[in-house]
């Protein structure tokens, strides 16, 4: 018996799935710890998902018997074997069969499930299984990436749509091209940076206020910036002017909605009013580069672009291929998130982080939003450019030669179009 383990030190592209490798391991008995595959387990058979379902009479003619096609997993599909339900003790996968069963029921408007599945049903069903398959697989990736202090959650039950494809999930924003982020060359040298603020912390450095209560909520206006203390600061880990670089702090689900919006985000837990919910994480690029992208993105309908106007012009976040969760955060008319710009280890005006804090309290199962358009009240000079144009970015002409993009937020306030 082979036996295949990390020692072996052996690195190369493979373009075959998991799958694939668990089969092949399985045909030649060889064991794998990547894979799971072990002495105790290579020759155990394991329900990988169900394929298909049946009803038989007995021959005593009073009972019916029930049969699932079965694929069992590290198998190639020419394995797949109908087993009787009393042989199957997989509770899960059984209740997620007939989730999607009976649903599919319901649209082709059947009160009963017939004693045998045509085969636009059963592959219907297959689809969904290896979707779900899927959609775990990338949900267990983004919660390894270790930047969300809680968990991602990852549900499609609209339609067969997977993860999203040319789209690669950050934690830190990407660096274009001729742009160069400066590092802070100075601390505060605070004690206590709520109580005991040394010539006002890392915010009266800058000549502004500190934005947090004792609680880490804002407590700044909107348009007015963030000063957070940095590396450099003498506080620690736990200074209260620490909030957005902690990072995500709540649990929250990726989801599929039902009302053509695509993907979209809702809390899993309730969220207080002003606190930090997540950062807009994208690649950081020039104004220049923005306008020739925004062409392309203008006609795939498509919005993720946010220009960091606090003081100037010159840059943009592009989320399109690079991003966090913000990416699947829909727009809305009447948001429950509010943007700021914060400024931790860079303190370049031009550069600022953009951070999304709760305008109120927000429940749990509640979908998070932002309004694309955002327009704020000028608090002084400094916040009179601080509304969003995001998604706008390189999109010449005015509104009305541009191609106007409903909005779908359902809101009574709703403006009816996005741009």
């Amino acid at each position: 018996m082979a036996k295949c383990t990390d020692s072996w030190k052996c690195r190369v592209p493979c373009k075959a799935s998991f799958g694939q490798l668990e089969t092949l391991c399985r045909a030649e008995q060889v064991t794998c710890q990547p894979l799971g595959i072990t002495k105790d387990n290579l020759l155990e058979y394991e329900v990988e998902y169900l394929c298909d379902y049946k009803r038989k009479v007995n021959k005593n003619r009073d009972t019916q018997q029930e049969y699932f096609l079965v694929k069992w997993k590290g198998f190639p599909e020419s394995m797949n074997s109908w087993e009787p339900r009393k042989n199957l003790k997989c509770v899960k996968l059984l209740c997620q069969f007939w989730e999607d069963l009976l649903k599919e029921m319901q649209k082709q408007r059947r009160r009963m499930v017939p004693k045998q599945l045509d085969a636009a049903t059963a592959s219907y069903l297959v689809q969904r299984a290896k979707q779900r398959q899927t959609l775990e697989r990338w949900e267990r990736h983004l919660n390894s990436l270790g930047s969300h202090h809680a968990r991602i959650c990852v549900h499609n039950h609209v339609d067969l749509e997977g993860p999203p494809k040319n789209f690669t999930y950050i934690t830190d924003y990407k660096v274009g091209d001729g742009i160069t982020l400066t590092q802070v060359a100075l601390g505060c040298e605070c004690a206590d940076c709520l109580e005991s603020p040394v010539g006002g912390c890392c915010a009266g450095a800058s000549q502004h206020r500190f934005a947090y209560n004792n609680a880490g909520q804002v407590r700044v206006r909107p348009g007015l910036p963030i000063y957070e203390c940095n590396k450099r600061c003498r506080c620690g880990p736990d200074c209260p002017n620490r909030v957005v670089q902690r990072g995500v702090r709540y649990s929250l689900g990726i989801f599929r909605t039902d009302d053509g919006r695509g993907w979209g985000v809702r809390t899993m837990e309730r969220i207080r009013k002003n606190t930090f919910v997540m950062e807009y994480v994208g690649e950081i690029i020039t104004t220049e580069e923005a306008e020739r992208r925004g062409h392309i993105y203008d006609k795939e309908g498509a919005t993720y672009l946010f220009d960091l106007d606090y003081v100037d012009d010159e840059y943009t976040v592009d989320a399109a291929h690079y991003g966090n969760i913000s990416h699947f955060v829909n727009h809305s008319c009447d948001p429950n998130l509010q943007v700021y710009n914060v400024f931790i280890e860079n303190l370049d005006e031009r550069l600022p982080r953009i951070a999304f804090f709760a305008t109120r309290s927000i429940k749990a199962g509640e979908e998070l939003t932002f309004d694309y358009k955002m327009h704020i009240d000028p608090v002084d000079a400094e916040s009179t450019k601080m509304d969003s144009n995001f998604g706008l970015t390189g999109l010449p002409g005015s509104p009305k030669k541009r191609q106007r993009v409903e909005c779908k937020c359902g809101m009574e306030s709703c403006r009816k179009y996005l741009f």
